[in-house]
C-alpha cells in the first residue's frame, strides 16, 4: 500500500508529507516554543517551518528537473522522516536554513548540465552557499561540489576564479550590514566555529537508533546507486556523481560540526533521499519495501519514547 501511494508523484503526496512534517514540527517545538504562547516567537518558528517544507519542494524540483530520479515520491518521504527523527534539528533554526540555501546552490551546481548562462549559475551556486555558512559556518565544504561543478562542465582558468568573486561579495555585503546595524566589523572569529570529534552523544538511543536505520538505508543502496552511476548516459553521468560529491561532503561537514546533536545530519539526508529513492523505484521485492517504509515512517513517531 504505502509503496503504490509513494511510488507515483502526485500533489497528494506532498500534502500528505507536508502535513507530516507540520506535525513533528509542532510536536517537536512544542513544549519550548507553543505551550507559552509568544507572537514573535510564533512567528519565528512559523518562518522556520514554513523554510523547512520548502526545503522538500526544492528537494522534488531538483530531482525530477535534472531526472536524478523517476517520477515518484520516494525523496521527498525518505528526506521527511529522516529529518524528523532528530528533534535537535526541528529545533535548530541554523541548520535549517543554512540546508534550504545549499539546496539553492545545489539546483544550479545541477543546472549546468544545460550549458546556458553556465558561470552566472557557478556565481549563484558559490553565493548561496557563502550566505548557508553565515547561518552554519561547516556548510562553507559544500564549495567543493562548486568546484567539481566546474571541473566537470566548465574547466577554463578563468571559471575558476568565479567562486572567488562570489565570496569576496558575500562578505562585503555581511561586513557592511555588520557596519551599519552593530557599527562592528565581521570577522573571521564571528564567522568560523571550532570543529568537534567527541562523538559521545551518539551513544543517545534517541540519535544511536534512527542513526544506525538511516545508515543501514545507506549501505542497502548505496551499490544500487554505484550501478546507475555506470549505466547512465554521458551527460547524465556528472549529475549523479555532483550527488556522490554532495555526500561525502555532507559526511565531512557532520564530522566538523561543532555539535553532535543529529542537527549536523541535515545535509546528509539530501544526498542520501536522493540515492534511496533509485533503489526504491527499483527493486522488485515488494514486501521488502512496503517494511522497510513502514519502519521509516514509524520512527520518528517512536524517537520521542526512547529519550
Amino acid at each position: 500500500m504505502l509503496t503504490s501511494f509513494f511510488g507515483k508523484s502526485k500533489p497528494h503526496n506532498g500534502i500528505v508529507v507536508a502535513l507530516f512534517m507540520t506535525l513533528i514540527f509542532v510536536i517537536a517545538n512544542f513544549r519550548d516554543n507553543f505551550l507559552a504562547f509568544n507572537l514573535a516567537i510564533f512567528l519565528e518558528n512559523l518562518a522556520v517551518l514554513l523554510a523547512f517544507l520548502l526545503s522538500v519542494y526544492v528537494l522534488n524540483f531538483i530531482a525530477k528537473k535534472n531526472e536524478l530520479t523517476r517520477r515518484s515520491a520516494y525523496k521527498i518521504l525518505l528526506f521527511a522522516v529522516f529529518t524528523t527523527s532528530f528533534f535537535a534539528l526541528l529545533n535548530n533554526t541554523q541548520v535549517i536554513f543554512a540546508n534550504l540555501c545549499v539546496l539553492f546552490a545545489f539546483r544550479r551546481i545541477l543546472s549546468l548540465r544545460s550549458k546556458k548562462i553556465m558561470q552566472k549559475k557557478v556565481f549563484d551556486a558559490t553565493f548561496w552557499i557563502c550566505i548557508a555558512s553565515i547561518f552554519y559556518f561547516w556548510s562553507i565544504l559544500f564549495l567543493v561540489v562548486v568546484f567539481a561543478g566546474i571541473l566537470f562542465y566548465l574547466p577554463k582558468f578563468k571559471n575558476w576564479l568565479i567562486p572567488l568573486v562570489a565570496f569576496l561579495g558575500v562578505y562585503l555585503l555581511n561586513l557592511s550590514f555588520h557596519l551599519v546595524a552593530y557599527e562592528n566589523i565581521y570577522g573571521f572569529s564571528q564567522w568560523y566555529e571550532p570543529m568537534n570529534f567527541d562523538f559521545s552523544n551518539y551513544r543517545d538511543l534517541s540519535l544511536l537508533i534512527p542513526l544506525s536505520l538511516i545508515l543501514a538505508v545507506l549501505i542497502w543502496t548505496l551499490g544500487n546507486y554505484l550501478r546507475l552511476l555506470q549505466k547512465a548516459s554521458i551527460s547524465l553521468r556528472p549529475s549523479l556523481n555532483l550527488v556522490l560529491i554532495s555526500l561525502i561532503t555532507s559526511i565531512a561537514i557532520a564530522v566538523f560540526s561543532p555539535t553532535k546533536d543529529g542537527s549536523e545530519l541535515i545535509f546528509f539526508f539530501v544526498p542520501l533521499s536522493i540515492i534511496a529513492s533509485t533503489w526504491f523505484e527499483r527493486k522488485k521485492d515488494k514486501l521488502f519495501k512496503e517494511i522497510l517504509l513502514g519502519l521509516l515512517i514509524l520512527m520518528p513517531l517512536l524517537v520521542p519514547f526512547l529519550n
